[in-house]
């Protein structure tokens, strides 16, 4: 499994974004999302909506290890 960073364009509330997570991240977030049913772009969404002031590729990266503890 390779670290390097993938950067990924997304759409988040109508407008277009790049997303730069190394590919562990997103694998681990392709997983939650199709566990959840959802699509990467709507998992994104909610985390986005959720993040506050928080930069969107940290939050993600600190869904994706709050997941895994959850576990």
């Amino acid at each position: 499994m390779g670290a390097g960073i993938v950067k990924r364009s997304v759409s988040i509330a109508g407008h277009r974004t790049s997303i730069s997570l190394e590919e562990p991240f997103w694998q681990i977030l392709r997983e939650i999302a199709e566990r959840e049913k959802l699509s990467i772009q709507a998992l994104i969404g909610r985390i986005d909506a959720e993040r506050g002031e928080q930069n969107l590729s940290s939050a993600i990266r600190v869904f994706v290890l709050m997941d895994l503890r959850n576990r």
